[in-house]
């Protein structure tokens, strides 16, 4: 950190911002908190932020679902072998690799069997990679931007500038946070009015300068608050799908955690929709759905498999246009591996829509839109 440097009275103190992933939030927290009290002072500090990549983070603690118990004890076993094999003499390198293979073998089998409900459950992992995460690990050149030009910046909304392989694009995506501190911050993940306005900032800016237009959606679905609603939330998500239908650039959404209501939507209106293999997408959580049918949250179970909110429902029923696969395990598995197959299936994708003409585009992004959804006539 410098300090000292002087600078006219009429000028705010400088914030040198670098990309960043969730480790630096609370730092970057502080620092704003800071900031602002030099507001009105000749002198002010200036920061910078130290990017940390994916490899330099430290590996979050492994957490099991109920479901996964077996696997766990599993893994437990291995763990105690191999603790006992670097303090002794007793080489038990055979067996361990042995239940190492047994454990690949038993995640394989669980996750080809699982619920709807088990995969509400992975979507919610709190070791799921978030939008931030996926911005490091497949963009370059990410300059984040923030507020909405009206009322407050809101940190449920990640957006900014950046590059895929060299290409300009802008990108959009909710966030969620990892610490106390973080989805405090982050107001976990459910957007303000103002996050959708900066949303919607960054949607018209893509416009103007002919840039693809990359969302990222990740929301158990927008804020419910007094405070939110007396500035309008309904009609800041309203507006978003009424301005994405004819947004005159190409868009691409990807649902990579869980896709919750108008929250989600906001998000949603694109020329090309992916899924993750593990993630969801429907107008009610399971726990909320069962408690309006039922009265009884305890039965989300039976409220997900009637939502029909997996990622292979959804394609089925054309709602969604590409289920991109996750490493064994879910995606917070292996973080990289899930960004790799994730970053394939974007640069694909986008190919093929940006050599669309801008008016046919919007032609079948209205014909898409129409024909979502089946049904049968008696």
């Amino acid at each position: 950190m410098l300090s000292g440097g002087r600078r006219p009275s009429n000028l705010f103190p400088l914030l040198v911002h670098v990309p960043k992933t969730s480790l630096t939030l609370t730092i970057q927290y502080q620092i704003i908190k800071t900031l602002n009290r030099y507001r009105s002072r000749e002198t002010a500090p200036v920061f910078c932020l130290i990017r940390y990549s994916m490899h330099q983070e430290q590996d979050l603690p492994q957490e099991y679902l109920d479901f996964e118990k077996p696997i766990a004890e599993l893994e437990k076993k291995i763990e105690e072998l191999t603790l006992f094999t670097s303090n002794g003499n007793i080489d038990l390198e055979e067996e361990i690799l042995k239940l190492h293979k047994k454990s690949d073998q038993l995640r394989a089998e669980i996750y080809s069997r699982i619920t709807p409900w088990q995969k509400a459950q992975i979507s919610r992992h709190p070791n799921r990679p978030y939008t931030l995460d996926y911005i490091e690990a497949m963009l370059t050149d990410f300059l984040e931007m923030h507020g909405d030009r009206a009322f407050a910046d809101d940190p449920a909304i990640a957006a900014g500038m950046a590059k895929l392989e060299g290409m300009p694009l802008v990108v959009i995506g909710h966030q969620k946070g990892r610490t106390t501190k973080e989805k405090i911050f982050r107001n976990f993940g459910m957007p303000n009015p103002e996050g959708y306005r900066k949303a919607l900032r960054l949607m018209r800016y893509a416009e103007r300068f002919n840039k693809p237009l990359l969302t990222f959606i990740d929301t158990p679905g927008a804020y419910p608050g007094i405070g939110a609603e007396e500035r309008g939330q309904g009609e800041s998500i309203a507006r978003n799908l009424s301005v994405m239908s004819q947004l005159k650039t190409p868009i691409m959404a990807v649902v990579i955690g869980e896709g919750g209501s108008g929250g989600a939507l906001a998000l949603g209106v694109a020329d090309r929709i992916l899924m993750l293999e593990h993630s969801t997408y429907s107008v009610i959580s399971p726990e909320g759905c069962a408690a309006i049918l039922w009265n009884n949250g305890a039965k989300a179970s039976e409220a997900a498999e009637l939502l029909k909110i997996t990622a292979q429902d959804l394609f089925q029923m054309k709602v969604i246009d590409e289920v991109v696969e996750e490493p064994v395990g879910g995606a917070h598995r292996d973080p990289r591996r899930a960004a790799e197959l994730l970053k394939e299936a974007v640069v694909r994708n986008l190919a093929e829509i940006r050599n669309v003409p801008i008016d046919e585009l919007i032609k079948q992004r209205y014909e898409r839109l129409r024909r979502i959804g089946t049904f049968d006539e008696i």
